[in-house]
């Protein structure tokens, strides 16, 4: 069965999507063949197949760029480490590159990351409800008790967000941190009423007879830009070329991904324990190549009604 087959690969998968070692000093590493070496601080989930598609097709090579890429533990290990100059570049979901910015990390933002498909009922993004429970809208999780990887981050400002959309309070609802691969079993035992799961897990849980009640990204904004790449502002000040040839890379690379889905399914293959059944089942994001500052403001300002953020930061200076 292809759910079994995904639970197989969540091993894999379980450290990374909770929220390393490389030196950085691009300016003064090169190859023998006169390449600046680069190290990204990636999270080995769906969401980052364009990076590992755009080095499979030489697009970085192209700019010049001998790309290693580093799996952190998510954003909590990879910010501080484009901070402190280990990675030159590293990907997050674009809610903690705020709260970072607020907390004054100066962090830049140099390309998109990826998006919401915009479809409710067809997103890599949902809460999901147990089979047999009494929630079957976004109202119904008033009250109840809701999974999370992380408080105040994404998960929770847009379900809220969402909520207050369908006329419901999310005031009453309970956040409960857990890791995603954690989450199906939680929902099983009736440790959580309902779930925010990212795929592959939303098609683990539904495999299991969950059901979507919400589609918090896509119900939020169609357009919604989940996660983004990122430096420093020491190294976006020091080496402004590279981040230019970088965001190019990029950018080249985003646009195959959204172009050629069948070789986003292929390459996840190559670096999660997804197999060709369970890399088809499940529902990709989509891959903008604009960073959308629309999105990173609408963002801002649900984390500061929930008290996430202190204030909405200055956006444009995060941008390149």
């Amino acid at each position: 069965m292809v759910r079994t087959r995904i639970v197989r690969a969540v091993g894999v998968l379980a450290a990374a999507t909770l929220a390393l070692s490389a030196c950085g000093g691009s300016d003064d590493e090169q190859t023998a063949d006169g390449l600046d070496q680069v190290t990204v601080g990636i999270i080995p989930i769906l969401d980052v197949a364009p990076i590992y598609l755009g080095e499979d097709q030489g697009f970085f090579e192209d700019e010049g760029i001998d790309l290693t890429l580093e799996s952190g533990q998510g954003g909590a290990a990879i910010l501080p480490g484009v901070e402190s100059g280990q990675f030159e570049f590293g990907f997050s979901n674009n809610t903690s590159l705020l709260v970072a910015k607020d907390k004054g990390i100066d962090v830049r933002i140099v390309a998109a990351g990826n998006s919401t498909t915009g479809e409710v009922g067809a997103d890599f993004s949902a809460v999901v409800a147990p089979e047999g429970s009494d929630i079957a809208e976004a109202t119904d999780l008033e009250g109840k008790r809701v999974a999370v990887n992380t408080l105040n981050n994404i998960g929770s400002t847009t379900i809220n967000n969402a909520v207050r959309e369908a006329g419901g309070d999310p005031s009453s609802i309970e956040y409960v941190e857990l890791a995603f691969p954690d989450m199906p079993a939680a929902l099983g035992n009736g440790q959580v009423d309902a779930a925010w799961v990212v795929e592959p897990f939303v098609t683990i849980a539904t495999g299991q007879g969950a059901t979507p009640v919400l589609y918090n990204f896509a119900e939020t904004d169609p357009e919604l830009m989940v996660a983004s790449y990122f430096t420093s502002a020491k190294t976006a000040e020091a080496d402004a070329d590279l981040v230019e040839r970088f965001a190019a890379a990029m950018e080249k690379s985003l646009a195959y991904a959204a172009e050629n889905p069948d070789e986003v399914r292929r390459i996840i293959q190559t670096y999660t324990s997804l197999d060709a059944e369970a890399a088809e089942a499940v529902t990709l994001p989509a891959f903008p190549t604009e960073i959308d500052e629309d999105s990173l403001t609408l963002l801002a300002e649900l984390a500061v009604e929930d008290g996430a953020l202190s204030s909405v930061p200055d956006i444009s200076s995060m941008l390149p």
